[in-house]
């Protein structure tokens, strides 16, 4: 059975992860249970990482996503066919459960899910530092409406493209940058900025 997330640091990557990541994606694509669980330790922050900037909150419910993706890629590593990397395909997994998350909850009359957002707010990012202005940014990112925070977290932390944006979010293309304008105004507006 895996563990929490945050039971686990990241692995600092090395030279010779991608032969040894291909081996043990190899293994766990078998059914090795151990194959597996060195990946989950490998990628589970960033996987974490995603989803709490998608769905705002870094409690519980981000954990239970982050379980949840984890569990796809289980099921479904049997079928992964090496088209792109490993990370490339348990990222894009990890989205795709992220934003299901957000459109059910779409779907919940008034239950945005945010009570959690704040909880963990201030603790040391992935290189151990905690800086006021990581911290200011975190909760302001947090703080903003789902889907303008999915649309900013796609278009300017992932890489998306608005059309991927919007057929992913079920919203037109001129939706997708509106919310993104939104977004980066509240972003300003929240951190002090002048426009």
């Amino acid at each position: 059975m895996l563990t929490l997330v945050t039971d686990y640091l990241p692995e600092a990557p090395t030279a010779e992860t991608g032969g040894e990541e291909r081996a043990l994606v190899a293994a766990a694509a078998r059914g090795e249970v151990g194959a597996f669980e060195s990946l989950y330790r490998r990628h589970a922050g960033r996987v974490h990482g995603v989803i709490v900037r998608l769905v705002g909150g870094h409690g519980a419910r981000a954990e239970d996503l982050t379980q949840e993706a984890f569990v796809r890629a289980w099921q479904a590593l049997p079928a992964f066919r090496f088209e792109s990397s490993f990370s490339t395909w348990l990222h894009r997994l990890a989205v795709n459960t992220a934003l299901m998350e957000l459109r059910s909850r779409r779907s919940r009359p008034q239950d945005d899910g945010d009570e959690d957002v704040f909880e963990l707010l201030g603790s040391a990012d992935s290189a151990g530092h905690t800086t006021a202005l990581s911290m200011d940014l975190e909760r302001a990112v947090a703080s903003l409406p789902p889907r303008a925070r999915a649309v900013l977290v796609l278009y300017d932390v992932e890489g998306w493209k608005h059309e991927e944006i919007a057929a992913e979010l079920g919203m037109a293309v001129g939706s997708s940058k509106a919310q993104l304008h939104r977004a980066r105004s509240l972003l300003r507006t929240r951190l002090g900025e002048t426009a």
